[in-house]
């Protein structure tokens, strides 16, 4: 067995581009004990819900304050002033968004609108209407610039205020950034 030393690889093209393939198909590249490896990761990423009933009002757009993080692995969810998901320096690039809302009641509700916010302005929703279901999500995927933020809001227009779901996490946020 032939040993390599060298302090850096670098494509023949000198230009940092191209392909460089380390071992063949089939087989299996091994690090040494106590080396380490950088991978691509699907992160900052974040998932966050409700911890007790939230009231919304009626006809308008309300933003969904979820309170209780499971993770964060940026620290860029803000889970106790404005509930929104802020890019960090660095991390701009595509990300998969998802919201889920669930309404305490049971009553038939004309129209929920479950949307995704970006900036202050709506960009995605997803809308029940004249069904016997209480619940609703909406998902996406958008390309962020560091500083952009990501909230999520619930419209109803069932005529009076309504509740959203606090406990078992049946009102949820949850982003992540996508590897490019």
């Amino acid at each position: 067995m032939s040993k390599l030393f060298v302090d850096e690889i670098v494509h023949q093209s000198s230009q940092g581009s191209g392909t460089i393939t380390l071992g063949a198909s089939g087989e299996t590249v091994a690090l040494a004990s106590g080396a380490s490896q950088t991978m691509a990761v699907n992160t900052p990423a974040f998932y966050a819900h409700l911890s007790s009933n939230q009231t919304i009002g009626t006809a308008s757009y309300t933003k969904v304050q979820f309170d209780t993080e499971l993770f964060d692995t940026d620290n860029a969810y803000d889970n106790s002033t404005n509930y929104r998901f802020t890019v960090p320096s660095g991390e701009a690039g595509k990300y998969f968004i998802h919201g889920q809302i669930m309404m305490t009641s049971s009553t038939d509700f004309d129209k929920i609108n479950v949307a995704i916010y970006v900036n202050g302005s709506l960009v995605s929703f997803a809308r029940t209407s004249n069904f016997n279901q209480n619940s609703q999500s909406v998902s996406n995927i958008r390309s962020l610039s560091v500083g952009d933020y990501v909230e999520i809001y619930i419209y109803h227009q069932q005529g009076s205020n309504q509740n959203i779901e606090g406990s078992n996490e049946a009102c949820h946020f949850y982003m992540s950034k996508l590897i490019d």
